[in-house]
């Protein structure tokens, strides 16, 4: 996958996105942690470069945009550059993939679950966001960066990830919509405008309850599917690429499973097991806790770590 022809200026020269990627690592100085040396850093910024140019130079079609560097640097600073080249490039053309359009018409498909997601489970609330007009955007850097943009805790961020790489794509917008109904007291106690409702969404609470979050997030997953929502809400003006290459990754990942490769190499007759029969959260989450094995152990490491908040970042 990582290769040191692929590096340095052989990799950056005449890429048509070097100079955005450029700036954006250079503004992410926050996303590394405190007290580390600055030729460290220097290091782990470059690599950082190459490893996001590396993925897009493999796959032409995709389209960088500001807040992917959030989810590469999070990856890089947990399993190392060659398993977060390895990640980045299987959830760029997977999880990712919306948001890599040359255009943000998919991205903003995405964000359009989130209004009838809050609907599903409380009118009064979604009325009172409507007659607000606080819209969805303060919810765009949540997905763009699995949330590692808008949070501090990086034990937070790494738990979060964990929960995503083990799941449907859409799962974030899932949490978006459950991480608002949580806070739906403190909502409906404030100003119904646009700028006190954007102000205070915008910023999550510190001590957010996030095993509660994902517990409830899941459930909420479950109770209404993403055809259930499209059904319900009109959505199917557009498909989401993520959401329909989610299968073929399914399937992927299920034949990457140790037992799968022992299977074919000795198969039982009497453990012969239909793969439509398999639980689809087992056969994603095996995929999900391989690649981030490496997140979850050294996230145990990394207690003492501390990281601060970082500037709102220009989306437009």
């Amino acid at each position: 996958m990582w290769c040191d022809c692929f590096t340095g200026p052989a990799l950056r020269a005449n890429h048509r996105d070097y100079n955005q990627v450029e700036m954006d690592v250079r503004r992410s100085l926050r996303r590394f942690p405190k007290g580390m040396a600055e030729g460290e850093r220097s290091v782990l910024q470059g690599q950082l470069t190459d490893m996001i140019l590396y993925v897009l130079r493999n796959n032409p079609e995709l389209h960088y945009y500001q807040g992917y560097h959030d989810i590469a640097v999070t990856l890089l600073l947990t399993v190392g550059v060659r398993m977060a080249t390895a990640m980045l490039q299987t959830l760029s053309t997977h999880h990712l993939r919306d948001f890599m359009d040359p255009t943000m018409d998919r991205t903003r498909h995405v964000l359009s679950y989130l209004m009838p997601l809050v609907q599903c489970e409380s009118a009064g609330l979604h009325d009172f966001l409507l007659r607000s007009e606080v819209g969805c955007i303060f919810a765009l850097s949540w997905l763009i960066t699995w949330y590692g943009h808008v949070l501090s805790d990086f034990q937070q961020v790494l738990r979060l990830y964990d929960f995503f790489l083990a799941s449907h794509p859409l799962m974030p917008v899932y949490c978006a919509a459950q991480m608002v109904l949580m806070r739906e007291e403190e909502i409906l106690q404030c100003d119904c405008d646009m700028p006190s409702i954007h102000q205070l969404l915008s910023n999550i609470p510190p001590h957010f309850p996030y095993e509660t979050l994902i517990s409830r997030t899941h459930a909420f997953f479950q109770k209404h599917p993403p055809c259930e929502v499209e059904r319900q809400a009109s959505l199917q003006r557009l498909k989401s690429i993520s959401a329909a290459s989610f299968r073929s990754l399914q399937i992927s990942a299920s034949q990457q499973r140790p037992d799968s490769m022992l299977r074919q190499q000795n198969p039982p007759e009497s453990d012969i097991v239909s793969l439509h029969s398999q639980n689809t959260l087992v056969k994603l989450a095996v995929w999900g806790l391989s690649a981030s094995l490496g997140a979850a152990a050294l996230a145990v490491t990394q207690t003492a770590l501390e990281w601060g908040p970082e500037l709102l970042m220009g989306l437009f």
